[in-house]
């Protein structure tokens, strides 16, 4: 029972592994779609600053992308 539940696990693993790309961007697209909204009003200084955020946040974004996708390298070998 052990072996076949250890194979099972594997492949669910390789499966996560093969679709990690195409999860992530689902997820990036569906927050970006929140972030799309328009705010009128807004003063130079706040465009600059939502610019700077935007940047972080998509640092942020790749880091994450990044770290799940080692640890699924991780957890595969």
């Amino acid at each position: 029972m052990d072996d076949k539940l250890q194979e099972e696990i594997e492949k669910c693993l390789k499966i996560l592994e093969e679709n990690i790309d195409i999860l992530s961007n689902i997820e990036l697209d569906l927050e970006d779609q929140k972030e799309d909204e328009i705010t009128p009003g807004l003063e130079l200084h706040h465009l600059y600053n939502m610019t700077e955020d935007v940047a972080e946040s998509a640092k942020l974004k790749r880091a994450e992308f990044n770290l799940m996708r080692r640890q699924a390298e991780d957890v595969s070998y």
